[in-house]
């Protein structure tokens, strides 16, 4: 049974368009430097007043060191906020670079620094490498506060799918380290369960489009570098493993109604009501993953306005 019918009119034809992927350790390597290729190619023009310089964070633990862009405008503030941002790609694929716009957008009209790691990929690098390379991002930026004029009081995370995911599970990390703490966390139709991977029961509602089942185990297993599902997977690997998500920053949590992941972002957000956790959730009905792609559609101008409104109050920028 297809969803299509499901899908937004004005995101139709986009979506009923795009050719399928095959995703797996043989054709993962070309897949990534393809997509990579295709969406530096088509980046807009990025506003010449924000300055985009790349740094590198030391690994923590014998972990390598983590390669970073920064995003700022030029400014005297010692006050500013920031965005740790994490990108999306199901653990497998996407860059920093790719996101050079949103980064760039939040950097010149938030007047926040804006950090962006290339936290390391599977299936090349498993869990914990790629939590480790964001939370040593972070520390980074707290070290570098004062140089980059950041207000430590006021650092959120961010990202999609699984950007979404890794903030998710950094969120849960930062809180038991107890080292630093983040004001808010913004999460993206975030990839947050791998047992998704192996239910049977999922509806053929969710996940026709873009990022399927299949292509979700294996996201899973490459991060994991075992088959997901399984039992004692960490929840700073799958931030739904979690048993106890009391004291999490406050959450705008965004996903569409056709995505994969409905039904544990849905899931999470109950989750965190339940324990005490301020949660702004909005579900975009017709939408599946990766729906802002459409950029002049309806409800990708709805999504844009409720994201950019909630991630400036979550970090003082309103």
């Amino acid at each position: 049974m297809s969803s299509a019918h499901l899908l937004d009119p004005q995101l139709k034809d986009f979506f009923e368009a795009m050719p399928p992927i095959e995703l797996s350790a043989d054709t993962i390597v070309e897949v990534r430097a393809a997509r990579e290729a295709m969406a530096l190619a088509q980046l807009p023009p990025l506003p010449p007043e924000v300055t985009i310089v790349q740094e590198f964070a030391p690994g923590r633990d014998g972990h390598p060191n983590v390669r970073m862009k920064i995003y700022r405008t030029p400014s005297d503030r010692k006050d500013r906020p920031a965005v740790l941002h994490l990108h999306g790609g199901g653990y497998v694929l996407g860059s920093p670079e790719s996101m050079a716009p949103q980064c760039c957008a939040w950097a010149k009209g938030m007047d926040a620094v804006v950090i962006a790691p290339a936290y390391r990929l599977g299936p090349e690098t498993a869990f914990p490498g790629n939590v480790e390379d964001a939370y040593a991002a972070l520390a980074w930026v707290y070290k570098h506060a004062a140089q980059l004029g950041v207000d430590t009081s006021r650092i959120a995370v961010a990202g999609e799918s699984a950007g979404g995911g890794l903030a998710a599970a950094l969120a849960l990390l930062v809180r038991d380290r107890k080292e630093f703490a983040f004001c808010h966390q913004q999460l993206i139709f975030p990839m947050l369960d791998d047992r998704t991977a192996v239910r049977k029961d999922v509806s053929p509602m969710f996940g026709e489009f873009v990022w399927t089942n299949e292509k979700n185990h294996f996201g899973w297993a490459s991060l994991l570098g075992a088959p997901p599902g399984g039992t004692n997977v960490s929840p700073y690997a799958a931030a739904a493993r979690a048993e106890d998500l009391a004291g999490l920053p406050p959450t705008f949590l965004s996903t569409g109604a056709m995505d994969l992941f409905t039904e544990e972002n849905l899931d999470y957000a109950r989750r965190l009501m339940a324990a005490g956790v301020p949660v702004e959730l909005h579900v975009y009905p017709g939408a599946p993953h990766g729906f802002m792609w459409v950029e002049d559609a309806r409800v990708t101008k709805q999504y844009a306005r409720d994201a950019w409104d909630g991630l400036a109050r979550g970090i003082g920028a309103a």
